[in-house]
């Protein structure tokens, strides 16, 4: 076990390395210009064109892209990700202001996914073909189909406009003693929102999953041993059926971020996605490249922790000691 994380460790430097490269590389050959973003154009009217390439100078912008990277690599290595060219802030500063934000955002909406997604999805399994499975099945493909955008803005004038029960953007309300229950009503209209799409594809896949277990000569085989209904799914049906999901659960980390982006946009909640959004409009690659680095670590560190779950789920799955690898 020790050996296989180690050899994981050592494959995800390269993977990571890789990652950053092509979107270091991206965000240098992507249209316009960081100097020219961020200066007034009255301002910038006025400025003759050797200045402008002093100020790219100044930055490192006429280097080749290869050097920048290097560079950028290299004050990494050190703990140092840069400044903002918008802000003029360390990026570092920022992320560690801003990545507790979103993992508090993430971290409930894929609690909610979970706790919605996977008893809903057994039931629907369990009452195949009735008018319950397919009130829940067309739920499931309507969550899936529908924009995050439009459920955010559906659930601000349902519940924030018109019903008036919860807040529609922030962390707290301006000018009120911080509690934690403020917090929580904030919280619940994004969660919720980007928490739904994760619902929707962990019952879409656990209806499935639990389905296809159903269907087994052991299940069968159990039954006919006049084991209860109850005693079946627990023992032989539920946990053969989590291992297709821990695979969808590994792969959620990339479906979250996506989803915080707009969500964080929608709701005014100041996480990485809303700071992704505004560096990206700012031309700020500093910071854009501290916001991939973050979710690549995230990613890479979620695709090991489903592959360890499986170890845990499945007593066939082992690490041999000699290949070092998956049997």
């Amino acid at each position: 076990m020790g050996r296989y994380l180690l050899r994981r460790l050592f494959i995800a430097i390269p993977v990571l390395l890789g990652i950053t490269f092509v979107a270091f590389a991206a965000l240098a050959l992507a249209p316009g210009d960081p100097i020219l973003a961020r200066i007034d154009p009255s301002i910038l009217a006025q400025q003759s064109p050797e200045w402008i390439e002093e100020r790219r100078r100044e930055l490192g912008l006429d280097r080749p892209i290869p050097v920048q990277y290097v560079k950028w690599l290299s004050g990494l290595v050190q703990g140092d990700l840069g400044y903002s060219v918008a802000t003029r802030r360390s990026v570092g500063d920022e992320l560690r202001t801003r990545l507790p934000v979103s993992l508090k955002l993430m971290g409930a909406a894929l609690l909610f996914g979970i706790v919605v997604g996977i008893p809903f999805g057994a039931l629907a399994a369990l009452k195949q073909h009735s008018r319950l499975d397919y009130a829940l099945s067309s739920l499931t493909m309507l969550l899936i189909s529908t924009p995050t955008f439009f459920l955010g803005l559906l659930a601000i004038y349902l519940f924030g406009v018109h019903l008036r029960l919860l807040p529609t953007g922030g962390m707290a309300t301006l000018g009120a003693i911080p509690s934690l229950a403020d917090q929580i009503r904030h919280l619940v209209l994004p969660a919720t929102v980007l928490g739904l799409r994760n619902a929707a594809l962990l019952m879409r896949h656990t209806r499935s999953s639990l389905l296809e277990v159903l269907r087994e000569d052991h299940v069968t085989t159990a039954r006919g041993k006049g084991l209860s209904q109850r005693v079946v799914f627990l023992r032989h049906v539920l946990r053969n059926a989590l291992i297709p999901i821990i695979s969808v659960l590994g792969f959620l980390l990339p479906e979250l971020v996506v989803g915080a982006v707009i969500t964080e946009q929608v709701f005014a909640w100041p996480g990485m996605g809303f700071m992704a959004v505004r560096a990206a409009a700012d031309r700020d690659p500093s910071m854009l490249m501290g916001v991939v680095l973050v979710v690549g670590i995230g990613v890479l560190i979620s695709t090991l922790a489903a592959d360890i779950a499986y170890a845990v789920a499945d007593p066939r799955v082992r690490f041999t000691q000699k290949q070092k690898t998956w049997i």
